[in-house]
Protein backbone atom coordinates (compact mmCIF):
# COMPACT_ATOMS: atom_id res chain seq x y z
CA UNK A 1 0.00 0.00 0.00
CA UNK A 2 1.17 3.66 -0.73
CA UNK A 3 1.81 5.27 2.70
CA UNK A 4 -1.07 8.05 3.06
CA UNK A 5 -3.57 7.08 0.18
CA UNK A 6 -6.81 5.54 1.39
CA UNK A 7 -8.51 3.56 -1.09
CA UNK A 8 -12.21 3.64 -2.27
CA UNK A 9 -14.23 0.94 -0.47
CA UNK A 10 -15.41 -1.85 -2.65
CA UNK A 11 -15.27 -4.87 -4.37
CA UNK A 12 -13.69 -4.22 -7.84
CA UNK A 13 -15.27 -4.34 -11.12
CA UNK A 14 -19.36 -4.50 -11.51
CA UNK A 15 -20.62 -7.23 -12.80
CA UNK A 16 -20.89 -5.89 -16.17
CA UNK A 17 -17.67 -3.72 -17.03
CA UNK A 18 -20.00 -1.22 -19.42
CA UNK A 19 -22.03 -0.04 -16.58
CA UNK A 20 -19.67 3.06 -15.73
CA UNK A 21 -18.73 3.30 -19.22
CA UNK A 22 -21.28 2.85 -21.42
CA UNK A 23 -23.96 5.48 -20.16
CA UNK A 24 -25.21 6.91 -17.41
CA UNK A 25 -28.64 4.50 -17.92
CA UNK A 26 -29.27 1.74 -15.97
CA UNK A 27 -26.68 -1.59 -16.68
CA UNK A 28 -28.18 -2.87 -19.58
CA UNK A 29 -28.10 -7.03 -20.43
CA UNK A 30 -27.39 -6.93 -23.98
CA UNK A 31 -24.24 -8.58 -24.44
CA UNK A 32 -21.15 -7.17 -25.92
CA UNK A 33 -21.40 -8.60 -29.04
CA UNK A 34 -24.76 -6.73 -29.56
CA UNK A 35 -23.40 -3.69 -28.85
CA UNK A 36 -22.59 -0.52 -31.20
CA UNK A 37 -19.24 -0.86 -32.80
CA UNK A 38 -17.25 1.62 -31.82
CA UNK A 39 -18.84 2.08 -28.24
CA UNK A 40 -15.76 3.19 -26.91
CA UNK A 41 -13.12 5.70 -27.77
CA UNK A 42 -10.11 6.95 -26.41
CA UNK A 43 -7.28 10.04 -26.66
CA UNK A 44 -3.77 11.11 -26.72
CA UNK A 45 -0.98 14.39 -26.81
CA UNK A 46 2.45 15.32 -28.31
CA UNK A 47 5.39 17.79 -28.38
CA UNK A 48 8.36 19.45 -30.35
CA UNK A 49 10.46 17.95 -33.25
CA UNK A 50 13.63 16.92 -32.87
CA UNK A 51 15.84 19.64 -35.09
CA UNK A 52 17.25 17.05 -37.12
CA UNK A 53 13.56 16.35 -38.89
CA UNK A 54 13.64 18.05 -42.45
CA UNK A 55 11.02 21.09 -42.80
CA UNK A 56 8.51 20.20 -44.25
CA UNK A 57 7.09 22.06 -47.34
CA UNK A 58 4.46 24.88 -46.54
CA UNK A 59 1.20 23.43 -48.01
CA UNK A 60 -1.13 25.64 -49.59
CA UNK A 61 -4.18 26.07 -47.10
CA UNK A 62 -1.06 26.89 -44.41
CA UNK A 63 0.21 29.43 -46.97
CA UNK A 64 -3.16 30.59 -47.55
CA UNK A 65 -4.16 30.58 -43.88
CA UNK A 66 -0.81 32.58 -42.88
CA UNK A 67 -1.82 35.33 -45.38
CA UNK A 68 -5.15 35.48 -43.57
CA UNK A 69 -3.45 36.20 -40.53
CA UNK A 70 -0.84 38.81 -41.76
CA UNK A 71 -3.74 40.89 -43.14
CA UNK A 72 -5.24 40.60 -39.71
CA UNK A 73 -2.36 41.73 -38.12
CA UNK A 74 -2.27 44.73 -40.64
CA UNK A 75 -5.42 45.60 -40.01
CA UNK A 76 -4.77 45.62 -36.32
CA UNK A 77 -7.11 42.34 -35.40
CA UNK A 78 -6.88 39.98 -33.32
CA UNK A 79 -4.95 36.17 -35.16
CA UNK A 80 -2.76 33.50 -34.44
CA UNK A 81 0.24 35.63 -34.51
CA UNK A 82 -0.50 38.14 -32.64
CA UNK A 83 -1.20 35.56 -30.38
CA UNK A 84 2.14 33.97 -30.41
CA UNK A 85 3.51 37.55 -30.57
CA UNK A 86 7.07 36.36 -31.37
CA UNK A 87 7.89 36.56 -27.57
CA UNK A 88 8.77 33.91 -25.27
CA UNK A 89 5.59 33.26 -23.47
CA UNK A 90 4.44 30.84 -21.00
CA UNK A 91 1.08 30.48 -22.83
CA UNK A 92 -2.58 30.40 -21.85
CA UNK A 93 -4.63 27.24 -21.93
CA UNK A 94 -8.08 29.68 -21.57
CA UNK A 95 -6.90 32.65 -23.46
CA UNK A 96 -6.30 31.93 -27.31
CA UNK A 97 -5.26 35.50 -27.39
CA UNK A 98 -1.95 34.79 -25.24
CA UNK A 99 -0.98 31.52 -26.36
CA UNK A 100 2.48 30.67 -27.39
CA UNK A 101 3.50 30.51 -31.49
CA UNK A 102 4.05 26.72 -30.88
CA UNK A 103 2.93 24.76 -27.91
CA UNK A 104 5.71 23.03 -26.40
CA UNK A 105 6.08 20.46 -23.39
CA UNK A 106 7.05 22.94 -21.04
CA UNK A 107 3.98 25.11 -21.76
CA UNK A 108 2.03 21.99 -20.15
CA UNK A 109 4.12 22.01 -17.22
CA UNK A 110 3.62 25.26 -16.82
CA UNK A 111 -0.26 24.88 -17.02
CA UNK A 112 0.23 22.50 -14.01
CA UNK A 113 2.41 24.48 -11.78
CA UNK A 114 -0.15 27.33 -12.30
CA UNK A 115 -2.79 24.95 -11.32
CA UNK A 116 -4.31 26.03 -15.01
CA UNK A 117 -6.26 23.08 -16.83
CA UNK A 118 -6.35 22.70 -20.36
CA UNK A 119 -8.19 20.52 -23.19
CA UNK A 120 -6.78 18.12 -25.87
CA UNK A 121 -8.86 16.75 -28.59
CA UNK A 122 -8.20 13.56 -31.31
CA UNK A 123 -7.75 14.93 -34.80
CA UNK A 124 -7.41 12.58 -37.95
CA UNK A 125 -7.61 15.12 -40.93
CA UNK A 126 -6.59 18.73 -41.88
CA UNK A 127 -9.57 20.03 -41.30
CA UNK A 128 -10.77 19.74 -38.23
CA UNK A 129 -6.98 19.93 -36.83
CA UNK A 130 -7.10 23.46 -38.37
CA UNK A 131 -10.88 23.96 -36.41
CA UNK A 132 -9.55 23.06 -33.72
CA UNK A 133 -6.09 24.78 -33.27
CA UNK A 134 -7.83 28.30 -34.08
CA UNK A 135 -10.27 27.32 -31.01
CA UNK A 136 -6.95 27.22 -28.97
CA UNK A 137 -6.99 23.57 -28.20
CA UNK A 138 -3.24 23.36 -27.35
CA UNK A 139 -3.09 19.46 -27.74
CA UNK A 140 -4.11 17.71 -30.79
CA UNK A 141 -3.80 13.48 -30.26
CA UNK A 142 -3.80 11.54 -33.92
CA UNK A 143 -5.06 8.53 -31.58
CA UNK A 144 -5.19 4.62 -32.71
CA UNK A 145 -8.89 5.40 -32.18
CA UNK A 146 -8.85 6.19 -35.70
CA UNK A 147 -9.57 2.85 -36.76
CA UNK A 148 -13.09 2.94 -34.86
CA UNK A 149 -13.18 6.54 -36.18
CA UNK A 150 -11.60 6.78 -39.07
CA UNK A 151 -11.45 3.49 -40.99
CA UNK A 152 -14.74 1.90 -39.34
CA UNK A 153 -12.57 -1.06 -37.38
CA UNK A 154 -14.26 -2.45 -34.27
CA UNK A 155 -11.44 -2.33 -32.30
CA UNK A 156 -8.37 -0.36 -32.32
CA UNK A 157 -6.12 -3.51 -32.37
CA UNK A 158 -6.53 -3.12 -36.18
CA UNK A 159 -4.92 -0.18 -37.42
CA UNK A 160 -1.51 0.00 -38.84
CA UNK A 161 1.74 2.45 -38.50
CA UNK A 162 1.00 2.63 -42.17
CA UNK A 163 -2.62 3.83 -42.33
CA UNK A 164 -2.02 5.94 -39.38
CA UNK A 165 1.05 7.77 -40.50
CA UNK A 166 -0.77 9.86 -43.31
CA UNK A 167 -3.50 10.89 -40.96
CA UNK A 168 -0.82 12.04 -38.61
CA UNK A 169 1.04 14.00 -41.71
CA UNK A 170 -2.50 15.70 -42.56
CA UNK A 171 -2.66 17.02 -39.00
CA UNK A 172 0.71 18.02 -38.18
CA UNK A 173 0.62 20.05 -41.67
CA UNK A 174 -2.47 21.63 -40.77
CA UNK A 175 -1.55 23.54 -37.68
CA UNK A 176 -0.31 26.66 -36.40
CA UNK A 177 0.46 26.42 -32.50
CA UNK A 178 -1.25 23.13 -31.35
CA UNK A 179 1.36 19.99 -30.04
CA UNK A 180 0.34 16.75 -31.86
CA UNK A 181 1.01 13.70 -30.45
CA UNK A 182 0.78 10.42 -32.42
CA UNK A 183 -0.10 7.10 -30.97
CA UNK A 184 2.17 4.08 -31.49
CA UNK A 185 -0.58 1.12 -32.62
CA UNK A 186 -0.75 -1.92 -30.98
CA UNK A 187 2.25 -4.17 -31.97
CA UNK A 188 4.31 -1.01 -33.03
CA UNK A 189 6.46 -0.69 -29.60
CA UNK A 190 5.67 -3.95 -27.06
CA UNK A 191 8.26 -5.96 -28.42
CA UNK A 192 11.38 -3.84 -27.27
CA UNK A 193 12.52 -0.10 -26.41
CA UNK A 194 14.63 -0.42 -30.17
CA UNK A 195 10.80 -1.54 -32.47
CA UNK A 196 9.12 1.72 -30.00
CA UNK A 197 12.62 3.55 -31.10
CA UNK A 198 11.90 3.15 -35.22
CA UNK A 199 8.45 3.27 -34.48
CA UNK A 200 8.19 6.77 -33.12
CA UNK A 201 11.15 8.04 -35.93
CA UNK A 202 8.70 7.31 -38.11
CA UNK A 203 6.08 9.46 -37.02
CA UNK A 204 8.25 11.73 -36.47
CA UNK A 205 10.29 12.14 -39.95
CA UNK A 206 7.31 10.92 -42.46
CA UNK A 207 3.96 12.79 -40.30
CA UNK A 208 6.05 15.54 -38.51
CA UNK A 209 4.71 15.12 -35.43
CA UNK A 210 6.01 16.41 -31.74
CA UNK A 211 5.23 13.96 -29.64
CA UNK A 212 4.12 10.11 -29.54
CA UNK A 213 1.97 7.99 -27.13
CA UNK A 214 1.98 4.56 -25.73
CA UNK A 215 0.03 2.87 -23.38
CA UNK A 216 1.26 0.72 -20.20
CA UNK A 217 2.97 0.98 -17.03
CA UNK A 218 5.96 -0.11 -16.04
CA UNK A 219 6.38 -2.57 -18.18
CA UNK A 220 7.09 0.45 -20.73
CA UNK A 221 9.72 2.39 -18.73
CA UNK A 222 12.09 0.87 -20.62
CA UNK A 223 10.56 1.86 -23.96
CA UNK A 224 10.06 5.58 -22.90
CA UNK A 225 13.94 6.00 -21.47
CA UNK A 226 14.86 4.68 -25.18
CA UNK A 227 12.42 7.37 -26.66
CA UNK A 228 13.22 10.08 -24.39
CA UNK A 229 16.76 9.62 -23.84
CA UNK A 230 16.77 9.53 -28.07
CA UNK A 231 15.33 12.78 -28.08
CA UNK A 232 11.38 11.57 -28.72
CA UNK A 233 8.91 13.54 -26.17
CA UNK A 234 6.27 10.91 -25.02
CA UNK A 235 2.82 10.53 -23.51
CA UNK A 236 2.13 8.15 -21.50
CA UNK A 237 -1.58 6.07 -21.06
CA UNK A 238 -2.44 3.71 -18.33
CA UNK A 239 -5.59 2.75 -16.46
CA UNK A 240 -7.64 1.24 -19.09
CA UNK A 241 -5.65 0.63 -21.98
CA UNK A 242 -7.70 -0.61 -24.86
CA UNK A 243 -5.06 -1.92 -26.89
CA UNK A 244 -4.68 -4.23 -24.06
CA UNK A 245 -8.69 -4.86 -24.49
CA UNK A 246 -8.49 -8.89 -24.45
CA UNK A 247 -5.98 -9.20 -21.42
CA UNK A 248 -8.19 -6.50 -19.02
CA UNK A 249 -11.37 -8.46 -19.62
CA UNK A 250 -13.39 -6.07 -21.55
CA UNK A 251 -14.09 -2.46 -20.75
CA UNK A 252 -13.36 -2.40 -17.08
CA UNK A 253 -12.73 0.28 -14.62
CA UNK A 254 -9.15 0.35 -13.58
CA UNK A 255 -7.65 1.21 -10.14
CA UNK A 256 -10.05 0.20 -7.80
CA UNK A 257 -9.21 -1.24 -4.35
CA UNK A 258 -5.87 -3.11 -4.36
CA UNK A 259 -5.57 -1.66 -7.57
CA UNK A 260 -4.81 1.67 -6.55
CA UNK A 261 -1.33 1.44 -5.32
CA UNK A 262 0.06 -0.28 -8.41
CA UNK A 263 -1.79 2.14 -10.52
CA UNK A 264 0.11 5.44 -8.36
CA UNK A 265 3.42 3.15 -8.80
CA UNK A 266 3.25 2.72 -12.88
CA UNK A 267 2.53 6.91 -12.79
CA UNK A 268 5.23 7.19 -10.29
CA UNK A 269 7.49 5.25 -12.57
CA UNK A 270 6.53 6.41 -16.33
CA UNK A 271 7.47 10.49 -15.13
CA UNK A 272 10.85 9.39 -13.93
CA UNK A 273 11.33 7.49 -17.03
CA UNK A 274 11.03 10.98 -18.84
CA UNK A 275 7.22 10.73 -20.04
CA UNK A 276 6.48 14.16 -20.59
CA UNK A 277 2.24 13.74 -19.34
CA UNK A 278 0.33 10.30 -18.58
CA UNK A 279 -3.01 9.76 -19.55
CA UNK A 280 -5.91 8.48 -16.92
CA UNK A 281 -8.53 6.52 -18.97
CA UNK A 282 -11.35 5.07 -16.61
CA UNK A 283 -10.02 5.36 -13.16
CA UNK A 284 -11.30 6.25 -9.79
CA UNK A 285 -11.88 9.86 -9.58
CA UNK A 286 -10.14 9.71 -6.24
CA UNK A 287 -7.48 7.77 -7.88
CA UNK A 288 -7.22 10.20 -10.38
CA UNK A 289 -6.36 12.99 -8.30
CA UNK A 290 -3.57 11.04 -6.28
CA UNK A 291 -2.23 10.32 -9.33
CA UNK A 292 -2.09 13.79 -10.12
CA UNK A 293 -0.59 15.09 -6.80
CA UNK A 294 2.07 12.63 -6.63
CA UNK A 295 3.38 13.32 -10.26
CA UNK A 296 5.01 16.34 -11.58
CA UNK A 297 3.83 15.53 -15.19
CA UNK A 298 0.32 16.85 -16.10
CA UNK A 299 -2.51 14.03 -15.57
CA UNK A 300 -5.09 14.15 -18.50
CA UNK A 301 -7.99 12.43 -17.80
CA UNK A 302 -11.12 10.55 -19.81
CA UNK A 303 -13.53 9.41 -17.76
CA UNK A 304 -11.03 9.74 -14.40
CA UNK A 305 -12.94 12.79 -12.94
CA UNK A 306 -12.34 16.40 -12.39
CA UNK A 307 -9.00 16.86 -10.59
CA UNK A 308 -6.98 15.74 -13.40
CA UNK A 309 -4.67 18.84 -14.69
CA UNK A 310 -6.41 18.01 -18.14
CA UNK A 311 -8.96 16.37 -20.30
CA UNK A 312 -9.35 14.69 -23.08
CA UNK A 313 -11.94 13.59 -25.44
CA UNK A 314 -12.91 11.73 -28.96
CA UNK A 315 -13.66 14.54 -31.05
CA UNK A 316 -16.64 12.94 -33.27
CA UNK A 317 -17.87 12.15 -29.56
CA UNK A 318 -17.69 15.81 -28.06
CA UNK A 319 -19.17 17.33 -30.86
CA UNK A 320 -22.12 14.47 -31.38
CA UNK A 321 -21.29 13.29 -35.11
CA UNK A 322 -21.63 9.05 -34.03
CA UNK A 323 -24.37 7.60 -32.77
CA UNK A 324 -25.07 4.90 -30.36
CA UNK A 325 -24.58 4.68 -26.58
CA UNK A 326 -22.18 7.17 -25.40
CA UNK A 327 -19.35 6.61 -22.49
CA UNK A 328 -20.74 8.28 -19.11
CA UNK A 329 -18.03 10.37 -19.36
CA UNK A 330 -18.80 12.06 -21.99
CA UNK A 331 -20.22 15.86 -23.29
CA UNK A 332 -21.64 16.01 -26.29
CA UNK A 333 -21.42 20.35 -27.30
CA UNK A 334 -23.30 20.19 -30.63
CA UNK A 335 -25.29 17.49 -32.33
CA UNK A 336 -22.87 17.54 -35.59
CA UNK A 337 -24.83 14.83 -36.92
CA UNK A 338 -28.07 16.24 -36.96
CA UNK A 339 -26.72 19.37 -38.78
CA UNK A 340 -24.87 17.37 -41.65
CA UNK A 341 -28.22 14.68 -42.13
CA UNK A 342 -29.95 18.26 -42.33
CA UNK A 343 -27.58 19.68 -44.75
CA UNK A 344 -27.11 16.52 -47.07
CA UNK A 345 -30.96 15.89 -47.11
CA UNK A 346 -31.78 19.57 -48.40
CA UNK A 347 -28.93 19.54 -50.92
CA UNK A 348 -30.59 15.78 -52.44
CA UNK A 349 -34.10 17.99 -52.00
CA UNK A 350 -32.93 20.72 -53.84
CA UNK A 351 -31.21 18.77 -56.95
CA UNK A 352 -34.30 16.63 -57.29
CA UNK A 353 -36.88 19.30 -57.44
CA UNK A 354 -34.12 21.58 -60.20
CA UNK A 355 -33.43 24.44 -56.91
CA UNK A 356 -30.18 23.52 -57.20
CA UNK A 357 -28.14 24.51 -59.69
CA UNK A 358 -29.85 28.20 -59.71
CA UNK A 359 -28.71 31.06 -62.26
CA UNK A 360 -26.42 31.82 -59.61
CA UNK A 361 -24.17 28.78 -59.71
CA UNK A 362 -24.33 28.59 -63.61
CA UNK A 363 -21.57 30.06 -66.03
Amino acid sequence: MIEGYQPEQGNGYLSDPSAEYESNAPVSDEPDGQRPIGARRRANVQQDAPSQIPAEPVSTHRAARRAQVSASAAAGTEGPSAAGGGQPSSGSASDPAKRPRRYRVHHLRDFKNRGEKWAMLTAYDQYTAEIFDQAGIPVLLVGDSAANNVFGYDTTLRVTVDELIPLARAVASAVEHALVVADLPFGSYQASPEQAFHTAVRFMKEAGVHAVKLEGGRNMVPMVEKLTQSGIPVMAHIGFTPQSEHSIGGYRVQGRGDQAAGLIDDAVALAEAGAFSVVLEMVPGDVAAEITKRVPIPTIGIGAGRDTDAQVLVWQDMAGLRSGSMPRFVKQYADLRGILTTAAATYASEVASGAFPGDEHTF
